[in-house]
């Protein structure tokens, strides 16, 4: 089994892209096939000590769900079946998709609430990204100066994603077993 699992929400598709641009970058035995929330099993979930996360921001800053107006149910809806879940011993990494141009005031907000989420249950968060290069006003997502993952802005900036997808990974290799 593979050590390393990605989850990811999406509701345009390009978190998926996104997700499987990472798995595209490791073989089968160091990071499982990515699995969208709608599709994930709870115990699936479990059953890896390292995750990477990946999540787009909604309308005015919200996580994907039902409720921002999503086509299907989304994190809003998997989350609450993780909520008394133990998260102690695992390393997370988050990345989130969000729009600084149409949305600055709540840039890549859904990275927090998932940064929260799991922080609060014991896990051990890393990859944080710096802020510098990017253009938006307000982000709950940053923390002293940096974001709580990394943010992509494929709307405004696609052609940096490559290269900030690549530092965040190497960013994090140490702390997942990555060979980068």
């Amino acid at each position: 089994m593979a050590r390393i699992g990605i989850f990811f929400g999406t509701d345009t598709g390009k978190t998926r892209k996104v997700a499987m641009q990472i798995k595209k970058m490791f073989d089968d035995d160091l990071v499982a096939k990515p699995v969208n929330v709608t599709r994930a099993d709870v115990e699936d979930f479990m059953s890896y000590d390292f995750l990477i996360l990946g999540t787009p921001t909604m309308g005015d800053g919200l996580l994907p769900g039902l409720g921002a107006d999503c086509a299907t149910e989304n994190w809003e809806e998997f989350l609450p079946g993780l909520r008394d879940r133990d998260f102690s011993g695992k390393t997370i990494a988050i990345f989130g998709l969000g729009d600084q141009v149409t949305y600055p005031l709540d840039f890549v907000n859904a990275i927090f609430y998932l940064h929260e989420f799991f922080e609060t249950r014991g896990a051990r968060l890393v990859g944080r990204w710096p802020t510098a290069g990017y253009s938006f006003e307000d982000s709950l997502a940053v923390d002293g100066g940096e974001f709580l993952g990394l943010a992509l802005d494929l709307d405004n900036q696609a052609n940096l994603t490559e290269e900030r997808l690549n530092g965040w990974l190497k960013s994090i290799s140490a702390d997942f077993g990555l060979p980068l």
